[in-house]
């Protein structure tokens, strides 16, 4: 191979599984003219744009699945070299693909018991099957920060907690899970993107604590991670001073983070990849095309992942990097290539989903992670004779209400704005309620996606009546609601799958078998 032909190896661009025939032969012409070495999935730009015009994503497409498989059967029937097909699939396929399995996210899988770290193990392997009869080979998962700043906007529910121990194992149990469903997994976000209050979507963040509080907190499940044996580390666009002698310069973009830090007292010898180099953290760094991608691999990174500027950025790195310094790069992508079996994961078409045994598995899990969250003492709702459901930000027939009404049947409301005032004036017969909350959206963005005049009034309603709340969805939206304590008991139902609402309503009734019959 030639030297850029090496160089090209190094790149992982974004290929958008809803684009223009235009845009796939502009990535046709990078595999074929500059011998990438792979590829990163991305649903569709429309949705990519989400993170930096700060909305939520609107998946709405058709296809997705049939496209993405297509794509990469097209692609790779191009490449003189296999690639390395890649995607971000935190909670699993459905994290970009639409009707395919999607798993809990790790903050409701970090609700578990550590004595259940087994499912943890499972779901990876579960969604490392799922990736693999696509076509795909590694996994940007799992994510190994700790959640420790409740206003961070770009963590939150894609961690496994605040506990430096639960998300070490679980992270671990997760990678391994992947690796042996045989892909590629990955820790991120490389040294700890957790006690953060600043999007690297958006700009930069920056950490100012000491190398030693590093070492103990955001630094722990990675050194942890490294002992155990994992191979590959994403490096974050975030700054850390204590180990960039004393820059605010992105880790990413940090010899001393990641060569003098990482590789050398860290002693790690495995793949190191960057964060989406698209980011506005460190995309408006250079003005000249390529100099990102060179600072990038000069800093230590072996893989560059989501660049704007293949073309040049190869020619910078030809223009300025030394022969050996490419050579070691390229070959800890070869040997990955080589001791990996990527030429046998290819598309399985159709793919096809055990639906039945995808749907036990989240019941499994539900019966694990759905736990009290405060619990003040009030008097128990199912223990009253008379209550009502109240369905907030959700249709009235969901799941949770079916199942107990199946036991006890009672008067269900649904108030999905604060347009709904009749729906509260309703309510004033009622002492006690029952209140299911199912946050609209995971992201903290505009407030969960909650309406702030429904959760004023929730909260002004709780003063007065005997309220228990379940939440489905990402239990940091709890935040938004004042004064928790006047409710009775609020329980974290994580999730709204179906099977997940049917187990929260035998958790409710009581009802609930903690019995795990689950076997790997």
């Amino acid at each position: 191979m030639t030297l850029k032909e090496k160089i090209g190896q190094l790149f992982s661009p974004a290929a958008f599984i809803h684009d223009t025939e235009e845009n796939i032969r502009t990535m046709e012409r990078l595999i074929t003219e500059q011998q990438i070495g792979g590829v990163t999935f991305f649903h569709s730009r429309h949705s990519a744009a989400a993170n930096f015009e700060q909305r939520q994503e609107i998946l709405n497409y058709d296809f997705t699945l049939e496209k993405l498989v297509q794509r990469i059967e097209r692609f790779q029937k191009l490449a003189k070299i296999p690639l390395l097909i890649s995607i971000d699939a935190e909670f699993g396929l459905a994290m970009r693909v639409e009707e395919t399995p999607q798993y809990p996210y790790a903050i409701s899988l970090g609700a578990m018991p550590k004595s259940q770290i087994k499912l943890i193990r499972e779901v990876g392997y579960r969604i490392g099957k799922d990736l693999r009869q696509c076509g795909i080979h590694l996994n940007f998962a799992p994510v190994a920060d700790i959640n420790t700043n409740p206003d961070n906007p770009v963590i939150g529910y894609r961690s496994f907690g605040k506990d430096k121990d639960i998300v070490s194992q679980f992270a671990f149990a997760m990678y391994d899970g992947m690796e042996k469903a045989g892909i590629k997994a990955c820790y991120k976000h490389f040294p700890g993107h957790g006690d953060t209050d600043v999007d690297s979507h958006l700009g930069l963040p920056i950490i100012y604590k000491s190398k030693k509080e590093l070492l103990e907190e955001e630094l722990y499940p990675f050194i942890e991670g490294i002992n155990a044996g994992v191979n590959m580390l994403m490096v974050g666009h975030l700054a850390v001073p204590a180990l960039s002698a004393g820059k605010k310069v992105p880790a990413s973009l940090s010899k001393e983070v990641i060569s003098d830090f990482l590789r050398k007292e860290l002693g790690f010898d495995g793949i190191i990849v960057t964060d989406a180099l698209n980011m506005k953290s460190v995309s408006k760094l250079y003005a000249e095309p390529g100099q990102l991608e060179w600072e990038a691999f000069n800093a230590g990174n072996d893989l560059l992942c989501f660049s704007e500027n293949v073309v040049e950025g190869i020619d910078y790195i030809a223009k300025h990097a030394s022969e050996s310094q490419i050579e070691m790069s390229y070959q800890r992508i070869s040997n990955l290539k080589s001791t990996f079996d990527i030429k046998n994961i290819m598309p399985k078409s159709p793919v096809v989903f055990d639906w039945e045994n995808h749907n036990a598995l989240n019941e499994k899990l539900a019966k694990q992670y759905i736990n009290v969250l405060e619990d003040n003492k009030g008097e128990d709702i199912v223990d009253c004779r008379s209550f009502a459901k109240v369905s907030l930000f959700s249709p009235l027939f969901n799941p949770f209400f079916n199942e107990i009404d199946n036991y006890q049947s009672t008067p269900s409301f649904e108030i999905k704005s604060s347009r709904d005032l009749m729906v509260w004036k309703e309510l004033d017969q009622f002492e006690n309620l029952l209140i299911a909350l199912f946050v609209p959206s995971a992201k903290p963005i505009n407030n969960f996606g909650m309406d702030m005049e429904v959760i004023e009034k929730l909260t002004q309603i709780t003063k007065s009546k005997n309220c228990q709340i379940y939440v489905f969805g990402n239990p940091l939206a709890l935040e938004k609601i004042s004064n928790k304590s006047n409710v009775c008991k609020v329980v974290g139902a994580y999730q709204n799958f179906e099977p997940v609402q049917k187990i929260a309503a035998l958790h409710f009734l009581d009802e609930l078998d903690q019995g795990i019959n689950f076997q790997l």
